[in-house]
């Protein structure tokens, strides 16, 4: 199964994983692992403003391909992932419990449904092929997009290919749409003249929530860390929100992802960053995709429709709002 956001190239995984020095007295640093996607390479304005040791946490932050990083996390070799909400509940699958202890961002527009030239709507698509990884969160994209159109997978024809491959079936003209997140999305639009997005995240608000996924263990020793870190994060959205500090932003996120500053504030525009007031609201249990409870199920209910795991999880016990709500405080 092919990774989400693979921006970040996966290096130091060696020295992620290297026993901390002895220390009776101090505790070892909070290991955490990140990649490129915008809600969370955001936490690089922390780390090179020096933010995170002056509220009093040890943080060792790893940049890894996302695949990479889901792997470490369920190989226990972390105490928290930066990852979907989706792909939380596949991680425990996994056998590698989680628990979502702050929301950062949902995706609005950078996971897309993109056609080639001559396709107006999904509705277009009917009888036609599109390229998609079956059980990942495009293809749950994909779905909401056919259910607002009035139409179900059954008027179309899915070709199941990972995500860098549809690439090649929209160019090769295999398929007369693929479903991809950023930055396969904009280079599938590159490649062939004239294609261009149908749907996006952008039109279905909370369906993909990213999050900060931690061990119930480190939860339970390291609570008060935990807090202080999250408590950083209003500072980053504030400092990126402010006109006067939103350029020095962009440059830091830029430089930690391998992209000039102004494909990333394009690349920016497809998240929507959530301060921790927003957070709360969204850490309410609720049916909608308002809620992160009530994304998660929908996720949660696909999951186990396509096989990705045989039983629905027990959704509240992967959330946890009890440490965005004391971070207010």
């Amino acid at each position: 199964m092919s990774c989400r956001k693979c921006l970040a190239g996966a290096f130091g995984f060696a020295l992620l994983l290297a026993p901390g020095m002895a220390g009776a007295a101090q505790p070892e640093p909070l290991k955490v692992v990140y990649n490129s996607w915008p809600g969370f390479i955001a936490w690089n304005v922390a780390i090179d403003k020096g933010w995170i040791k002056q509220a009093g946490v040890d943080v060792h932050f790893e940049l890894l391909d996302y695949s990479a990083s889901l792997d470490a996390f369920v190989a226990g070799k972390l105490d928290g992932v930066f990852a979907t909400n989706a792909d939380t509940l596949k991680m425990a699958a996994r056998g590698s419990t989680g628990v979502m202890v702050m929301v950062t961002d949902y995706s609005s527009g950078n996971d897309t449904i993109v056609a080639q030239p001559g396709v107006k709507s999904l509705r277009d698509l009917k009888g036609k092929k599109i390229g998609v990884e079956i059980g990942v969160v495009e293809h749950l994209l994909l779905l909401s997009g056919l259910r607002q159109a009035g139409m179900s997978t059954k008027d179309v024809i899915l070709v199941d290919s990972k995500v860098d491959e549809t690439l090649q079936l929209l160019a090769s003209g295999q398929v007369a749409a693929i479903a991809a997140w950023e930055p396969y999305a904009s280079q599938a639009m590159r490649n062939v003249r004239g294609a261009h997005s149908i749907y996006s995240s952008a039109l279905a608000p909370g369906l993909i929530y990213d999050v900060l996924t931690i061990t119930p263990e480190s939860l339970r020793q390291r609570k008060t860390d935990w807090v202080k870190l999250i408590k950083v994060w209003d500072r980053v959205i504030h400092y990126i929100d402010d006109s006067r500090t939103r350029d020095d932003a962009m440059k830091i996120m830029s430089a930690h992802s391998g992209l000039a500053p102004e494909e990333y504030k394009a690349f920016l525009a497809g998240v929507r960053l959530l301060d921790l007031r927003d957070g709360k609201l969204v850490l309410v249990k609720g049916l909608s995709l308002a809620s992160l409870y009530g994304s998660t199920r929908n996720a949660d209910a696909f999951n186990v429709r396509y096989g990705v795991y045989r039983m629905s999880k027990p959704i509240d016990s992967y959330i946890d709002p009890s440490l965005t709500e004391t971070a207010l405080q």
